[in-house]
């Protein structure tokens, strides 16, 4: 046991064995460039999406009706 990593988070070397691992099975660098821009892209759309909708709510439609006034 003296030969395992120690961290300072309390976890006993588990999460930095974790992290290699999961970046050992995870796609390629070229492959999450990708994921990691399509993210992106989605998230813009999701903005536009919400940039419509709080236009359309923030409308105000004008209530009653102008009476000249003599």
């Amino acid at each position: 046991m003296s030969g395992e990593k120690q961290c300072s988070c309390g976890c006993m070397g588990i999460g930095p064995a974790l992290t290699s691992l999961a970046e050992k099975l995870g796609p390629p660098e070229e492959a999450r460039s990708h994921f990691r821009a399509a993210r992106i892209e989605f998230l813009k759309g999701l903005r536009a999406l919400l940039d419509l909708r709080i236009e359309q709510i923030s409308r105000t439609e004008p209530k009653g009706t102008t009476v000249p006034v003599e």
